[in-house]
Parts: structure tokens; C-alpha cells; sequence
């Protein structure tokens, strides 16, 4: 292997590590963890600089490439105007919380760059879709084995269990999303494995293609979904749950619809998944105290409902640029009443909470970026001829319809490992929609 091809596989090889590392130290929710991240994304992104001084890579690879940043570029030039700005309507009320959410955003960029620079070819696109499944995998197993056991504190970070699944997040909510996030990905991946000849429904038919598919990775990566369900039943999430099988519901539907050269076991795969994973599995694991979490859900024991609608007068107070970068736990005790009590840092609405700190513009703005990229997945999925990409098409279609969906009550993306992992969801979904048809030659970004 020549020296620069060994740089580009160590750049991989390390966003690889990356999204397997961000979930373990606590979601990288923590000070120091999230610095050790953006440690960790510096050096990558330093091999990249080696790189395009060796005159090895392009610092751009491609139209796509750059314009896939401008958001990130839009977010750090409100955060930099409103931790510099002289004037007192567009200055951040918390410089500190903005300083830091500017270095996040920052070093999120920095690991879109990397991710949209460097994994392009069929082969690097399974590399980074099976190392978020194996991420999610584990993070499954190490969270049901906790709950299963009724251990009540972790054993290597010490977080109080309760009776909710949680792998190595603090926040159960926030776990469901990760693994709602890999499972898409998953659901991508065997969509891509599938055939698209079609069948002759016979015992012998039925009988040979079952044999294949044990001799094959779509074992695997079946028995990869299951477990990952049976985390995210675990985890007891109302909407983390709900969330997730409306989007697989909503982008089926679609895809039997529109995907082009349709696997000819579309239809039974997401059958199975309804009716196997969610009901005879989960009814194993306890889907009926997630249904009862359902049931007993009124809007006179949540708070959360209530800190959404005292959060309102806040976005009214500061519309146009927001109050400042991370500043929604500085502002909001001068907005709560006081006839529920508790300490809330987020808004448990990620976009009021974005429209609170960066302003209704802004929030807009990224908002038609997310919808733009859920739009080329469709599209992927209904042009393309490369099976890879248009299964990935899917699977990224599931997670943003997922994100939109429980963002509405929840604030996944105050989370590094999340904000990575769905960043690298939305990389791969201008990925495989502006990428060739055919499969990319060669090591080096193309």
C-alpha cells in the first residue's frame, strides 16, 4: 500500500472509530468527553490537511462537497455574530454556553467534510453503514443485558439503570434515538442485499432462497435489526418507538410505491419487522410496559407540554437572531412559573429550541436544507440504478422522517453522538444521490 492510499484508509479507518467511540463515553454529553471528540475529529481532519499539502486530495471533491457545508457555515457565522457582535439585540446572553456550541458546531463540519471527502465508493459507503450497525448493535446488547439483569447502577459509569434500557447514555429518550438512527441504516443496508428478480412462490423457491440468505451477511444483518429493536423496546421511549415504525411505515409505502427495481421481498421484510420484531419479540421483552407507558400518558402528569408552551414568550421576546447559542437553560427560570417545579436545560422541542437561541430565520433555513435532503433521498430511491445507493436512500429517509417526528418532544441533537451519527446521515444522503451510477474506482477521494 502506497503512503498516500495508507492516509486515506487511516482518515476512514478513524471517522469509523469516531462513530463508534461518540456513544460510549455517555453519549459525549459530557465536558470532557465532547472534548475528547473534537480532539479526535482535529486529528482526522489534520491527516486531511496532510493530505491535500502532499497534493494527494482535493480540498473539495465535488459541487456537492461544499455545498453540503454552507449550513454548518450559516450556523457558525449567527453563533460568531452573536458572541462578537457590539450591538446588545444580536449579542448572546451566555457567551460561555455560545462558545462552546460554536466549537461543537465547528468540529461537526470539520466531521462532515471528512465523512462527505472520503467514503464515496460502494465499498467505503458498507464500511460506514456496518460500523454504525455494529455501533448499535452494541449499544443494544450492552443496554438490554443492564435492564434484563435489573442492575440498577452501570457498572463502568456509574448512571442509575431505573428500569429503563439506556446503554451508555444518561438519557433513555436520547438512546432510543441512536439506535432508531443505526436501525434506518441497518433496514438500508439489507434493502441494498435484496434481490430484485422476481420470485416463483413455491416451496422450492421459498426453500432455496432461505437457504441462501443463511449462507449470506443478510442473516446477520436481520438478526443485527432484531436486536436493535428489542433495545429500543427496552428503552421504553414513547416516541423514540413511535417515531421510528411511522417513518418505516411512511417510507415503505413510498418505496413500494416509486423504488426503482424494487427487491422482490420488500413487502414480506417490512411485514416481518411489524409484525415479528414489534409484537412476537417485543411481546418477549416487555412491549406491553411500553404500552402501558402509552396509555398511562396524560397531559395533566407531563411538564413537558407546558415547558414548550412557557418557552414561547422566550422566541418572543428575541425572534430575529434568537438569545444566544446554548442559552435556553440561562433564560428560561426567568420564564417558568412557578406551579411545576424541576430544573429543565432544554426545551424538549429541538426546534423551538433552535428558533430560541439562533432565531426563526435561521432555524427555517436549516429546516428546508433537512427537507431538501429528504427530497433526494426520494428521488434516489426512484432513479437510481446503483442497488447500494438506493437502499441507503431508504434507510436515510427512515432516519430523517424519524428525526422530524421526535424532535417534536424531545432534544436528540444536544447529544455529540447523535448530532454525529444523524450528520453522517444526512452526509450520506447527498452522497449517494450526486455520486455516478457506476461504482467509483480507486482509493483516493474521487
Amino acid at each position: 500500500m502506497t503512503s498516500p492510499q495508507l492516509l486515506f484508509t487511516m482518515i476512514r479507518v478513524l471517522c469509523c472509530f469516531t462513530l463508534l467511540w461518540s456513544p460510549i463515553p455517555l453519549a459525549s454529553n459530557r465536558p470532557w468527553a465532547w472534548t475528547i471528540l473534537e480532539l479526535l475529529i482535529a486529528v482526522i481532519f489534520s491527516l486531511h490537511l496532510l493530505c491535500v499539502y502532499l497534493g494527494r486530495s482535493p480540498w473539495f471533491t465535488g459541487r456537492w462537497h461544499y455545498w453540503s457545508l454552507l449550513p454548518f457555515m450559516l450556523v457558525l457565522l449567527v453563533l460568531g455574530a452573536q458572541l462578537w457582535s457590539p450591538f446588545i439585540w444580536l449579542s448572546t446572553v451566555d457567551p460561555n454556553q455560545t462558545e462552546i456550541l460554536w466549537f461543537k458546531t465547528l468540529f461537526y463540519a470539520l466531521f462532515a467534510w471528512l465523512i462527505t471527502g472520503y467514503f464515496r465508493t460502494d465499498r467505503e459507503l458498507k464500511l460506514l453503514c456496518y460500523v454504525v450497525v455494529a455501533s448499535g448493535v452494541f449499544q443494544a446488547t450492552y443496554g438490554s443485558i443492564l435492564n434484563l439483569q435489573g442492575i440498577e447502577i452501570s457498572p463502568i459509569f456509574g448512571v442509575i439503570e431505573g428500569n429503563r434500557a439506556r446503554g451508555s447514555f444518561v438519557y433513555q429518550n436520547h438512546f432510543a434515538n441512536y439506535l432508531a438512527l443505526a436501525l434506518a441504516l441497518g433496514l438500508g443496508l439489507l434493502m441494498a442485499e435484496l434481490s430484485s428478480r422476481a420470485m416463483q412462490w413455491n416451496w422450492r423457491t421459498i426453500s432455496r432462497t432461505l437457504l441462501e440468505s443463511l449462507l449470506s451477511t443478510k442473516i446477520l444483518l436481520r438478526l443485527a435489526l432484531i436486536i436493535m429493536v428489542v433495545g429500543l423496546v427496552l428503552s421504553r421511549s414513547r416516541m423514540g418507538n413511535a417515531a421510528f415504525f411511522t417513518a418505516l411505515l411512511v417510507i415503505s409505502l413510498y418505496a413500494i410505491w416509486f423504488y426503482k427495481n424494487k427487491p422482490a421481498l420488500l413487502k414480506p421484510l417490512v411485514i416481518s419487522i411489524f409484525v415479528f420484531d414489534m409484537i412476537a419479540i417485543g411481546s418477549i421483552f416487555g412491549i406491553e410496559k411500553l404500552q402501558q407507558r402509552y396509555e398511562d400518558t396524560s397531559f395533566a402528569s407531563e411538564t413537558r407540554d407546558e415547558v414548550v408552551l412557557d418557552s414561547l414568550p422566550i422566541l418572543h421576546d428575541a425572534p430575529w437572531f434568537g438569545h444566544g447559542g446554548g442559552s435556553f437553560y440561562t433564560v428560561f427560570p426567568a420564564y417558568q412559573p412557578g406551579h411545576y417545579h424541576g430544573f429543565y436545560d432544554h426545551a424538549h422541542n429541538e426546534y423551538l429550541q433552535f428558533a430560541i437561541e439562533l432565531g426563526l430565520p435561521v432555524t427555517l433555513m436549516l429546516g428546508v436544507w433537512l427537507l431538501w435532503l429528504l427530497w433526494l433521498n426520494l428521488k434516489t430511491m426512484r432513479v437510481k440504478q446503483n442497488k447500494l445507493s438506493r437502499g441507503i436512500a431508504f434507510g436515510c429517509s427512515v432516519a430523517i422522517v424519524h428525526m422530524l417526528i421526535h424532535n417534536l418532544v424531545d432534544f436528540n441533537l444536544q447529544a455529540p453522538a447523535n448530532a454525529v451519527l444523524f450528520i453522517t446521515v444526512l452526509c450520506l444522503s447527498g452522497i449517494v444521490f450526486s455520486r455516478q451510477d457506476v461504482k467509483v474506482s480507486g482509493s483516493a477521494p474521487a
